[in-house]
């Protein structure tokens, strides 16, 4: 019975976040599909044709990977950061807090809303893509995973940034900050083994490098780093964001004043 109650519950929590950024589909969903497009036509068309080729492909063709993922990024932890402030500033968080609902079905409702933003997104981009270049697949499995996986990282990321938050524009600085500059270094726009060696070592600090290159390896065949690193990454940061959003709202940081 236990099972049935909380399944309807997390039910209910990921309908009312699709519901959400669905209602204003027009803000959440177009503007990304826009300023992909642009992407693809000054780096890819314009830029991309001065360049010529990146590991054996054309620019276009390397960094469409790229773009999408981010995208996937962006849309993934912006839905969740401003969805649970919105929940905090208007005092609705303390409903939930106080259902019988546990912490992790909280947590999984919110973080399965960022991940569905996050990878209509994606979809709405690769479809974005195909006008400009024709998309090979190398990998299908590579493709759905990473996207699913980083999808949830980064939804975890805009919660515990969320629960933190003491205004909007707190919800604004991390992505400013720290992921802006993460993902224009994390090998979206070009390949880490033109740069020397000293700051290939550095770059595989950055967590996106290894989510750009997995993705990348669906389509393409070609990455920068093992693929089984790179999902060793991803799940170790998904267990460990995971923790800590749960211990947050256990303990109420953030949301009990």
């Amino acid at each position: 019975m236990s099972i049935t109650r909380y399944g309807v519950a997390l039910k209910s929590i990921w309908i009312k976040e699709c519901i959400r950024f669905l209602r204003i589909w027009v803000q959440t969903l177009v503007p990304p599909a826009i300023t992909m497009t642009l992407y693809f036509v000054i780096f890819g068309n314009l830029i991309g044709s001065r360049i010529g080729d990146m590991g054996g492909f054309s620019y276009m063709e390397f960094i469409v990977p790229g773009l999408i993922m981010m995208s996937v990024i962006t849309n993934s932890y912006s839905n969740v950061a401003s969805s649970f402030y919105s929940t905090k500033f208007q005092k609705s968080i303390e409903e939930l807090l106080v259902a019988p609902v546990p912490n992790y079905i909280i947590v999984l409702g919110y973080i399965g809303g960022g991940m569905a933003r996050g990878i209509l997104v994606g979809f709405i981009v690769t479809l974005v893509s195909l006008f400009f270049v024709d998309i090979q697949i190398h990998n299908l499995g590579v493709i759905m995973a990473t996207v699913v996986l980083t999808s949830a990282v980064f939804a975890l990321g805009g919660l515990i940034n969320a629960v933190f938050a003491n205004s909007f524009d707190d919800i604004s600085i991390i992505p400013t900050f720290v992921l802006t500059p993460l993902t224009y270094l994390g090998g979206v726009f070009y390949s880490i083994t033109l740069l020397p060696e000293f700051w290939q070592g550095v770059s595989q600090v950055n967590p996106i490098i290894y989510m750009v290159n997995a993705f990348r390896y669906g389509f393409l065949g070609v990455s920068d780093v093992n693929i089984y690193v790179a999902f060793t990454v991803l799940l170790a940061f998904i267990s460990g964001l995971f923790i800590l959003a749960l211990s947050l709202i256990r303990r109420g940081v953030g949301l009990r004043h």
